[in-house]
């Protein structure tokens, strides 16, 4: 099996998998009470934050596995 050269199309799906998914976990700990931004490190700041980098790891993990199967798809 041959390793290809990631393209930018590969580049721009991974950007667009890893902040779509970092903005569904900010928007989701926003809707559970979860605030990134609020003063100080408690316990609702660290779970939003692991909730968007979270979000972030899930939307490139999916952008991947998309392009993978659009690969396999092509070499039919």
């Amino acid at each position: 099996m041959t390793q290809s050269t990631p393209s930018l199309a590969d580049g721009i799906a991974d950007a667009i998998g890893f902040v779509g998914g970092a903005l569904a976990g900010f928007w989701i700990g926003q809707w559970l009470g979860l605030d990134i931004f609020a003063p100080g490190y408690g316990t609702k700041a660290l779970l939003g934050i692991a909730l968007v980098g979270l979000g972030g790891g899930l939307g490139l993990h999916a952008a991947r596995r998309w392009q993978k199967s659009r690969r396999e798809r092509t070499q039919d």
